[in-house]
């Protein structure tokens, strides 16, 4: 694409269009109304909503539903819906997503009105309400949704749905708040929490892992309320792999998960909610989510459907309303301010990872399209997050070192550059399912890959091994490595997630485990552009 292009791309991103104010109808959110008295006893209080005088009022901080008391063997868990998913009254959920369009309030809900609810925020000085879109409607019995979304402009603030133009008898957040970005176009988000590969594994044959337990088993709503608690995040960044519920009648977490307990159900939205909304619940209530498609995400042979088909319905960039699904979607640029979010697709490469090279010269193609991006805007760092690592080590027992991914390294080495541009300051990643940051002291930008939030964990290498090893195209040798590991070199790895801290001028990154403590040293990405590592 031209530089052209993507001057007016970058432009865009920075100003989602605001739709045609429509005539208040309250200035209170009502907590999710009690359409049956059955249930979980969870009718959230109502919520006054403090009508600012200002552009500048600072939004209120989102507070999540409330919650009951799990077996201790389960560990906290969110609240099961009062319904099934399509029945009386039905169930939505709402959340904040930056995207290439700027920044979209999302809402899907079961409700059988298939209507969209007005968002009320304040921006320039004035309060009014905002009429969501509709993107798409029910199709079929695994997607019984109607699908809703508004641009929200940069510096809005407090942004709660209208309750009286809610009809659904169930609402997540339950107090009906949004979070909104705490940047401008010349600051950025000073706190990250960057997660991946957060589904619970339920494979058609195999071992299941146990999706009951929340503590040991399956810890992502762990994971998502440490991150709230601890990290208090203005973004946080998904690295892909959201569903990975193949045959939901093999799961164990049944109850909780109405219309997800059937291999038929597989891909449908209840288990997408059983796999991502729920357990992300708090997370989606505290801050505003920029995410990307994992290759569980994968496309089915009819390109229609299937875990691609509802990734595109519900979480992509553009949500499409025909479930179709792409091996290889154009890049974008997620404008977080002073800060830009390059989001690769990576889902499809290398599908069997065995170290083909299959379709290196699309993805050299889509970092030619970041490179351009990145050197067109050279005041701003760069993040690319894409689900495969380009130079991860996932094992130093063979030889050579087992590495990943080949083709998307070979694809960047193929750029007129031969590199990334040099504001991309670092690469987000999962798939391994490790937690590891690997440097190169270089013009390389430091690989971060961040697998370890929720699925089954792997085992790692032998840092002191990976260290001084060429790896990636053209091989460079490792200059730092550092593996979370639970017991000794090579151990299993260790649930958490990456807590991205801006400060003086830089990064700093620090690895935290499911329960939001810092296991191993803070460090610190170096300033320099052209040699890029950690001080730890």
């Amino acid at each position: 694409m031209s530089a052209k292009y993507w001057r007016a791309a970058l432009a865009v991103a920075g100003m989602a269009s605001v739709l045609a104010a429509t005539a208040p109808t309250a200035e209170t959110a009502t907590a999710a109304t009690a359409a049956t008295a059955t249930a979980t006893a969870t009718t959230a209080t109502a919520a006054t909503e403090v009508t600012p005088t200002t552009a500048t009022t600072t939004a209120v901080p989102a507070v999540a539903a409330p919650r009951r008391t799990a077996p201790d063997r389960a560990g906290p868990r969110p609240p099961a819906p009062t319904t099934p998913p399509g029945g009386p009254g039905g169930e939505a959920w709402a959340w904040t997503q930056l995207t290439s369009q700027g920044t979209r309030i999302r809402y899907v809900s079961t409700d059988p009105s298939h209507s969209c609810p007005t968002v009320r925020y304040t921006y320039a000085g004035a309060r009014a309400g905002h009429q969501l879109q509709t993107v798409s409607i029910p199709s079929g019995p695994k997607f019984p949704t109607t699908v809703c979304e508004v641009g929200v402009p940069l510096t809005a603030s407090n942004a709660v749905l209208d309750s009286t133009t809610v009809p659904a008898a169930t609402v997540h957040p339950g107090n009906f708040r949004l979070p909104l970005p705490k940047w401008t176009a010349t600051t950025r988000p000073t706190r990250i929490g960057v997660i991946g590969d957060t589904g619970c594994s339920v494979p058609v044959s195999g071992p299941v892992q146990d999706c009951a337990d929340h503590q040991n088993g399956w810890p992502f709503e762990r994971i998502a309320t440490s991150i709230v608690s601890r990290t208090r995040p203005d973004l946080v960044i998904h690295v892909g792999d959201f569903l990975y519920r193949q045959d939901p009648g093999r799961e164990n977490d049944k109850p909780a998960n109405p219309g997800c307990t059937a291999s038929a159900d597989a891909a449908g939205w209840a288990c997408v909610v059983a796999d991502f909304f729920r357990p992300a619940e708090t997370l989606l209530a505290a801050a505003p989510i920029a995410l990307t498609r994992g290759n569980h995400e994968d496309c089915n042979a009819m390109q229609q459907g299937g875990a691609g088909g509802a990734f595109f319905r519900y979480l992509a960039d553009r949500l499409r309303s025909n479930a179709s699904c792409s091996n290889y979607p154009d890049p974008v640029v997620v404008d977080a301010g002073a800060l830009k979010l390059a989001a690769l697709d990576s889902a499809f490469a290398d599908p069997s990872d065995s170290g083909s090279p299959a379709g290196q010269s699309i993805y050299t193609r889509q970092f030619e399209t970041v490179n351009q991006a990145a050197q067109h805007d050279q005041s701003s760092d760069y993040f690319l997050f894409t689900h495969k690592p380009l130079w991860a080590v996932r094992s130093t027992a063979t030889t050579p070192v087992t590495w990943w991914t080949h083709v998307l390294a070979g694809a960047v080495d193929h750029t007129s550059l031969g590199r990334l541009a040099d504001n991309v300051r670092l690469v987000l990643s999962g798939h391994i399912h490790l937690y590891q940051m690997i440097d190169f002291n270089t013009r390389r930008p430091p690989q971060l890959t961040v697998g370890s939030s929720g699925g089954i964990l792997e085992h790692g290498p032998d840092d002191s091994k990976v260290v001084g090893t060429p790896i990636g195209l053209p091989p460079q040798p490792v200059h730092q490595s550092v593996t979370q590991e639970q017991a000794g070199t090579g151990g299993l790895g260790v649930f958490g997630y990456a807590d991205l801290r801006y400060g003086a001028g830089t990064w700093n990154v620090a690895f935290r485990n499911r329960n939001g403590d810092v296991r191993g040293r803070t460090c610190t990405l170096s300033k320099s552009l052209t040699q890029k590592s950690f001080s730890c």
